[in-house]
């Protein structure tokens, strides 16, 4: 099973994680808990009238740990580097072997800076999927948009990342569907 490292709890993170974990990848989320989601107020989030920006997170953090996530909750990512076929994530912990990271670290974009992927000006270059210049690398959110840092769009960046490397697991386009018959 390919291992998946998420580094960031935000909504762009979790959104990664669920997808990602939900569709069976073995995913790890490390989380400090800087989201800027504490600081918010949704009132602008597709289906949702009115909610605490902190509530929100503590609602997608259970989300994810129901699909399975592991969530290194307070531990701090120091360096990704590329190994072998994949990606060595440290902690002041320990290190961890992932075959994909997804970067959701807000506007600190020294992680990318250090895998050595493109910039394009002061935001991270990247595809459509959001994926880097380096292979099986993605970022999301704030690191790739200079100015457009919205809790939906974030979210969406997320599962853009997940889908890819769903895809390519899958070896042709994945597409995470639900019918109301999955909710029974």
């Amino acid at each position: 099973m390919s291992r998946v490292t998420v580094v960031g709890g935000g909504p762009a993170g979790l959104s990664a994680a669920l997808f990602a974990a939900k569709n069976g990848l073995d995913t790890t989320v490390f989380d400090t808990d800087e989201t800027w989601m504490h600081k918010a107020h949704l009132f602008n989030y597709l289906g949702v009238e009115s909610r605490d920006g902190t509530a929100f997170v503590e609602d997608a953090r259970d989300q994810v740990d129901e699909f399975g996530v592991t969530r290194k909750q307070g531990e701090a990512v120091t360096g990704v580097a590329e190994s072998g076929e994949g990606f060595t994530v440290t902690t002041e912990d320990g290190e961890y072997d992932a075959d994909y990271v997804v970067l959701a670290t807000g506007a600190d974009r020294s992680l990318a800076e250090d895998l050595g992927a493109d910039f394009d000006d002061d935001v991270v270059d990247v595809d459509v999927d959001m994926e880097t210049s380096v292979a099986d690398a993605y970022a999301t959110g704030a690191m790739v948009r200079d100015q457009e840092w919205q809790a939906v769009i974030s979210a969406g960046d997320g599962a853009a990342a997940a889908l890819d490397i769903l895809s390519k697991e899958e070896g042709e386009h994945f597409h995470d569907f639900d019918t109301p018959a999955d909710a029974e």
